[in-house]
């Protein structure tokens, strides 16, 4: 059963179900470039794709342009590739949704998935000023491990500038949440509990930073054949005891999965760099994922069938599927649907 299952669970459901179908609500998952600095070991991502033409960062702007006047929570996410490669169009886009909700009442928030190389004290200021305060970045244990798997484009390692630049946000100001992700392997388990209790002491006294704790997976990346994984069987009672060396007084500083995948969310809408619709930031290459495009003016064109499997979970109530709706599903020969923009409003 999933997170949802228990007591308690029908309610974080129904919150869910709630949230997910909200018409005013809004999550973009914007890949700025699919181009990306490192070669992590177990990526499953081609590279094939570049940085986003500006006729496409356009119909980003025209598509939440469109929608601003319905529109009472925007969350924009940026996935990549490694999206600070591309921060120009960051910046950009994110500049435009601050002035163009200005005196509206909208909540906006702007999130990054990023290795965390890029992320020094200037870039993280300046994308401050423009509503992007939350990151994700993850880290492959101490510095002799993280820099087996999580290897730069040229071969070299990383760690030491992550944390260089994970330590210029914990001694500065900005206003900004860190999520740690860190990733586990059989090879990096008998270093967990030191390395998760230098995590503490160092990061989880500030209420800016959390932990969340993630087995590698086989997803489709190159090395998968030859690639180790931390067993399904025992990964509950592995994350259970080494949460145990991330407590601090006063708060949790360790983040669960969420209950519902954001892939099963009717309005979640992943934008590649080529725009490219599709909902799942993993299945990049599954025809399945590839649901229509964005056009310059903002409007979508759909591919008919493509968007209900995805949505399917709602209807079936399945935990399983809204956890992960990717999988055990087919799709019919594809019709192009052209979906008009709503009317824009006075604001």
């Amino acid at each position: 059963m999933g997170e949802g299952s228990g007591a308690g669970g029908g309610s974080i459901l129904y919150r869910e179900r709630v949230y997910s179908l909200r018409n005013d609500v809004l999550h973009l998952i914007l890949l700025p470039t699919e181009q990306c600095n490192f070669r992590c070991t177990y990526c499953y991502e081609d590279f094939s794709v570049g940085k986003m033409r500006p006729e496409i960062v356009q119909g980003v702007k025209e598509l939440i342009a469109h929608r601003l006047g319905e529109l009472r929570v925007l969350n924009v996410s940026w996935f990549g590739g490694e999206p600070l490669l591309a921060a120009d169009i960051v910046e950009d886009v994110s500049r435009f949704v601050v002035n163009a909700g200005h005196g509206a009442q909208l909540r906006y928030t702007g999130d990054v998935t990023t290795n965390g190389y890029l992320l020094d004290t200037a870039m993280v200021e300046r994308l401050a000023a423009v509503g992007v305060t939350s990151y994700q970045v993850s880290l492959d244990g101490p510095e002799h491990l993280h820099d087996q798997t999580r290897v730069r484009a040229d071969g070299r390692g990383s760690f030491r500038r992550l944390w260089r630049n994970l330590l210029a946000i914990r001694h500065g100001r900005a206003p900004v949440t860190v999520t740690l992700r860190v990733h586990l392997t059989p090879a990096n388990l008998p270093e967990m509990p030191e390395f998760l209790t230098l995590l503490r002491d160092t990061f989880l006294s500030d209420p800016r930073f959390s932990v969340h704790l993630k087995a590698v997976e086989r997803l489709g990346g190159p090395d998968d054949g030859t690639m180790d994984v931390v067993d399904k069987s025992t990964r509950p009672h592995t994350l259970a005891e080494l949460k145990t060396f991330l407590r601090t007084d006063g708060r949790t500083a360790t983040t669960p999965d969420a209950p519902v995948c954001y892939a099963a969310r009717p309005n979640s809408l992943m934008i590649r760099a080529n725009g490219r619709l599709g909902k799942c930031t993993v299945s990049l290459n599954d025809p399945a994922n590839d649901l229509g495009e964005l056009r310059p003016d903002g409007t979508l064109r759909f591919h008919d069938g493509r968007l209900a499997p995805w949505l399917r979970g709602w209807q079936s109530g399945d935990e399983d599927t809204l956890a992960c709706p990717a999988d055990g599903f087919t799709l019919r020969e594809p019709v192009l649907l052209q979906i008009p923009p709503a009317p824009r409003r006075n604001r």
